[in-house]
């Protein structure tokens, strides 16, 4: 159908006229407002046609070109922190085409950042976990209405041909008797041999919890009945254990009591026979003087290990074993900061350490700090460190990370995102840029 000569002359003209109206850029755009409903209709629908899995965050610059209809030429970051510029275009017909997608690489070391999933049956989740099995990566939380709750229970999901599944509950807190209790702070682990491990702790509190125990033989996808570890062991309290030269399963763990002040407690737990019984080493400390829980194990060469992790003193706590985590020496505060939140750290192969953890010190006065930047940090003697990266630094809840190294030689990371979903961060540590952190401040 043929448009009336008329309409096309004062559209021409409408088009002209709004093209005059501000100064043209290279290529035919000009600035547009990142507030205008169309320029947000126009990213919307890039981040869906992109990828129907993420959302937009922000808009941070538009530009548009009048043409059949309007290209936006956008910068925008989605809701899992990405960065990316995108091309679309408006039709006459109001419909939209995105013509080009590139995403802005924050740091060339960081190789994939998403979410684990996008909803799950839980309001609330926290304290991830990841482990690599022969058939690929596992990851855990726990999820609920929200922390403490008795529906608080331990999912898990498995990376299956590039796409995570869909979680699945693996562990609750249901007793014979009918009582239900919360799940806490599930921890996975692969041995060299044996199936995969999963703890997990059940209780009220952090104070009256106790560990549970279950395993899988075919990398996450089917588990076994839980098992209570035995009096007094708690199993990893938060962090991964470690695998020692002779085979042994090293667990960094911890306590809370009730008493005022409370100790806070290192100890650790070694097992010969893959967790079938258990020695209890510790405390390590008196639990007062430095208020420390959540370790985490970094090999410094022979039998010389190195624990590290968070504190009530507003910094990374640390100590050291000469013969193999059998005996330790005197705990101290480092030099990196803590907000009293979880840490995690493991060591390179190639002997490189690795700690993960918010680079902000706590509140004076109140219980904790800032959860949020959340930040990487390297060195190569475990005293001295280095500024890899800034994972976080928008305002939120990031926390209680977990981080290991696969057969690939690749880093992954997984940490609580604001309470409402799990991150999955994929790092070359090869190509990891550093400064060196002095007096424990972040550089610029």
């Amino acid at each position: 159908m043929k448009l009336p000569i008329t309409f096309v002359i004062i559209l021409l003209a409408v088009l002209l006229n709004a093209q005059a109206q501000q100064p043209a850029l290279t290529g035919g755009f000009s600035q547009a407002s990142i507030t205008n409903p169309n320029v947000l209709r126009a990213a919307q629908f890039a981040i869906k046609a992109h990828d129907a899995k993420i959302s937009l965050r922000e808009i941070h610059a538009a530009e548009q070109q009048v043409v059949a209809g309007i290209n936006y030429k956008l910068k925008l970051t989605t809701i899992d922190g990405r960065q990316a510029e995108a091309l679309v275009w408006q039709k006459l017909d109001d419909s939209h085409e995105l013509i080009s997608w590139k995403w802005i690489p924050t740091d060339h070391a960081v190789l994939k950042a998403e979410f684990i999933y996008n909803s799950g049956p839980y309001p609330q989740i926290h304290a991830t976990t990841i482990a690599e099995t022969p058939t690929g990566l596992v990851a855990a939380w726990f999820g609920g209405t929200h922390e403490k709750h008795p529906d608080v229970c331990i999912w898990v999901s498995r990376l299956m041909n590039g796409m995570w599944t869909e979680s699945a509950e693996t562990a609750n807190g249901i007793q014979t008797d009918g009582t239900r209790y919360p799940t806490w702070n599930p921890v996975l682990f692969q041995p060299k041999e044996g199936p995969l491990m999963l703890f997990y702790k059940v209780g009220p509190n952090p104070e009256q919890w106790w560990g549970e125990l279950k395993t899988s033989n075919d990398g996450g996808k089917s588990w076994s009945a839980a098992r209570k570890l035995p009096e007094g062991i708690l199993g990893p309290i938060k962090n991964k254990p470690v695998q020692l030269p002779n085979g042994d399963i090293l667990s960094p763990s911890s306590n809370e009591t009730h008493e005022n002040p409370s100790k806070w407690s290192v100890h650790f737990e070694r097992s010969s026979d893959l967790g079938l019984t258990w020695q209890k080493i510790g405390p390590v400390h008196d639990g007062v003087t430095i208020q420390a829980i959540q370790p985490s194990i970094l090999f410094l060469g022979g039998d010389k290990l190195l624990a590290l992790g968070r504190s009530r003193q507003d910094r990374v706590f640390e100590i050291r074993s000469d013969d193999g985590g059998k005996t330790w020496g005197g705990m101290a505060l480092g030099s990196l900061p803590n907000n009293n939140s979880g840490t995690d750290a493991v060591t390179l192969r190639d002997g490189t350490h690795l700690i993960v953890y918010n680079h902000i010190g706590g509140t004076p006065g109140k219980w904790g700090g800032k959860r949020t930047p959340l930040n990487l940090a390297t060195s190569k003697d475990a005293q001295n460190w280095n500024a890899a990266l800034a994972l976080e630094t928008d305002s939120g809840e990031y926390s209680y990370p977990a981080i290991i190294q696969t057969n690939d030689g690749l880093v992954h990371i997984t940490y609580t995102w604001k309470r409402q979903k799990v991150k999955h961060v994929v790092i070359d540590p090869t190509l990891l840029s550093v400064k060196p952190i002095i007096d424990g401040k972040w550089p610029d």
